[in-house]
């Protein structure tokens, strides 16, 4: 159980069965009657983020969440198939759990999985990951306004705007978070 004095951006509580992530609290001391904290919350399974008062001394339970390593085998139509690197164990993860981290696992790779009573909620990435340009438009001889992007098909199927002078082949650090072009790796 954790006390709401030891609330901070971050922890990770329950709630009505389902695990949560404090994004913002704020610790109110009214002139009249008892102190509370407000909270901003995000759904760690659905990615939605309420609003939630608590009063100054309740308990909240923490959530049954690990990591693992787990390495990306391949794609199963649209779920993900992961194996468990200590156990051999393969999991088939819903495109919809994994959402737009998808688009930055490469077959053989491993990440840390963030895992809730077992099951995979998450997959933690780096900063930055480095893809191949899979399909873009050629750029033209000249053509160097400032600024200027394309669209561009990375080898994961994710689709990017980049510069145009990235050609089909190039390999790219994309920027996990934004999905935005950070420059050309050699």
């Amino acid at each position: 159980m954790i006390p709401t004095k030891n609330f901070k951006v971050g922890l990770k509580i329950e709630m009505d069965g389902k695990p949560f992530e404090i994004i913002e609290y704020q610790h109110v001391k009214p002139g009249k009657g008892g102190a509370f904290v407000r909270t901003k919350l995000k759904g760690m399974l659905t990615g939605r983020v309420v609003e939630h008062t608590f009063r100054s001394g309740e308990k909240v339970d923490k959530p049954d969440i690990g990591t693992k390593e787990m390495q990306f085998l391949y794609k199963d139509g649209t779920d993900f198939v992961l194996m468990d690197l200590e156990t051999y164990e393969q999991m088939n993860v819903a495109a919809d759990v994994i959402g737009t981290t998808g688009g930055f696992l490469k077959e053989g790779e491993t990440h840390k999985a963030l895992l809730y009573n077992g099951e995979v909620i998450d997959i933690e990435l780096p900063a930055s990951v480095i893809l191949e340009v899979a399909q873009t438009d050629p750029g033209i001889q000249g053509d160097r306004v400032s600024n200027a992007t394309k669209p561009a098909t990375l080898e994961t199927g994710l689709n990017i705007n980049v510069p145009l002078f990235i050609n089909e082949g190039d390999k790219i650090k994309v920027d996990t978070r934004s999905n935005e072009y950070i420059g050309r790796e050699k």
